[in-house]
């Protein structure tokens, strides 16, 4: 175990009432588990839960770590592993173990706790109505602070002493796995706990707060609002715009298979479904509508042409359109303006300014600047991971190149920039594998092409195999 992991431990430990035992690995023992006393926080509740479908009987602690992290423990009965798995949340998170209410493995412990592993998560710091809410963060620097970054290790904490109180010795080896913020965190799990996780798993990481979400997203809504402040790419052609994009762009990379693999290799021109002058319909595109497209393509910039965060909406996203940019037909959908809406409020700047906000008020030439508190606190961005790669860590990146919340450009952008820091591609390939998927949506949400998903995505079983015979990852793809 490393000396921090030893020294969060025996924090953890001081003043426990009771001591592991094996007879400890039962129902009485669980029960126990409701007079732990640990530093800086207390025991809510522990219960057995039965084993049920492809889970074993499990003893669920739930915890909260000061001020207000609420924290779910899941002990394996029998077979215990010897190890640690640790979920990220989605969104703004607030709901514990919402991941899994169902039935996906992104940020969820199930795949944890089916091979084995003890099993944590939280919610971040706050209890929110929704993964979009974030009113809890109003005027709350302390909240802030445990979802941009304390619960990771307040999690890895309560956990380990769950797991000593539990089983009698500590987790031998800890693995990180989130997708989205998730991604974010397991990315600032890298940098600010760097001893904490030997296997890192990030699938689409929301990196940069500020620059996604305050920026581009703003961006975004903005490009889809006429004067009136009404939306002029209404819900209905993401199918003409895809389909012409992928007769442009399937090919590119030399296999004609209904997939862009990399949407950087497309050049598309879309002026043969402009309108006629003066008319509208729904199998063409106002000019109106052609300039929001051609924005959302660019990515946020300012007055003087800069970019203010890299790519914008990729080609072969256009399916997933629906659900983060133009809602559908019953409403649903359009979760970019909700959550630039309420991080804007609540988050993204030094003083909130509340529920009035909306992505309209975003000034491109001055609040760029005026994010950089907040990103100090949220982003997980550096390239230097330098102290995670000389612990020996590794770490799975990955990322869907149909991806039209999270900017899959960010993602390569990151691990060039962590090749230079580290001295070279070949010196940061001992520590990270970098996977891009095909067709696939924002943490393999929806189905893509060919029913591509996060069901198609197996990157765990990879990662134990390089961090046991030390042989990198070749894909992350379920092996069929």
């Amino acid at each position: 175990m490393t000396r921090l992991a030893s020294s969060v431990l025996g924090a953890a430990l001081a003043g426990f009432a009771l001591t592991g035992t094996a007879e400890a690995q039962s129902e009485a023992g669980c029960a126990a588990l409701r007079d732990a006393v640990f530093s800086g926080g207390y025991v809510t509740s522990a219960r057995v839960i039965p084993a049920a479908e492809t889970l074993p009987a499990y003893c669920e602690v739930r915890a909260t770590a000061l001020p207000a992290i609420s924290i779910e423990v899941r002990l394996p009965l029998e077979g215990w592993n010897g190890r640690l798995y640790q979920a990220g949340c989605g969104g703004f998170c607030g709901i514990l173990g919402r991941a899994d209410a169902a039935s996906g493995w992104i940020n969820a412990m199930r795949p944890g706790l089916e091979r084995g592993y003890a099993t944590a998560t939280s919610d971040s710091g706050h209890h929110g109505l929704s993964v979009v809410d974030a009113a809890w963060a109003a005027d709350n620097p302390h909240a802030e602070r445990d979802w941009g970054w304390r619960s990771i290790g307040e999690t890895n904490r309560v956990a380990q002493a769950m797991i000593e109180a539990f089983y009698g010795s500590a987790s031998e080896q800890a693995i990180f796995q989130g997708c989205s913020t998730g991604g974010r965190m397991a990315h600032v799990a890298a940098l600010r706990y760097p001893e904490m996780f030997q296997g890192i798993i990030s699938g689409a990481p929301a990196m940069d707060y500020p620059g996604l979400v305050g920026t581009k997203m703003s961006w975004l809504m903005q490009a889809n609002l006429d004067a009136e402040g009404n939306w002029i790419l209404q819900p209905g052609k993401e199918a003409l715009i895809g389909d012409a994009v992928m007769a442009q762009c399937d090919g590119a990379d030399g296999a004609e298979d209904g997939l862009i693999s990399d949407p950087r290799q497309c050049t598309v021109d879309l002026s043969s479904l402009t309108c006629p002058a003066g008319e509208s319909g729904a199998d063409c595109l106002s000019d109106a509508e052609a300039e929001v497209l051609a924005k959302w393509r660019q990515g946020p910039v300012n007055a003087g042409g800069a970019q203010l965060y890299p790519g914008g909406v990729p080609y072969g996203s256009e399916p997933f359109w629906w659900l983060w940019l133009t809602g559908n037909a019953d409403g649903a959908g359009r979760l970019v303006n909700a959550f630039t809406t309420n991080f804007g409020a609540y988050m993204a700047f030094p003083e909130d300014p509340g529920a009035s906000w909306s992505p309209a008020d975003f000034d491109f030439e001055t609040d760029p600047p005026r994010l950089a508190e907040k990103a100090a606190l949220y982003n997980g961005d550096n390239p230097d991971i330098s102290a995670f790669r000389a612990a020996g860590g590794k770490m799975i990146v990955w990322h869907g190149w149909a991806d039209a919340i999270v900017t899959p450009f960010k993602t390569v952008e990151w691990y060039e920039a962590a090749a230079e820091a580290a001295g070279g591609t070949e010196a940061l390939e001992e520590n990270v594998a970098l996977f891009m998927v095909p067709g696939l949506d924002h943490c393999g949400i929806l189905p893509g092409p060919g029913g591509v998903s996060q069901a198609s995505l197996d990157p765990l079983t990879p990662l134990e195999a390089w961090m046991e015979t030390g042989e990198r990852p070749a894909s992350i793809l379920v092996a069929e």
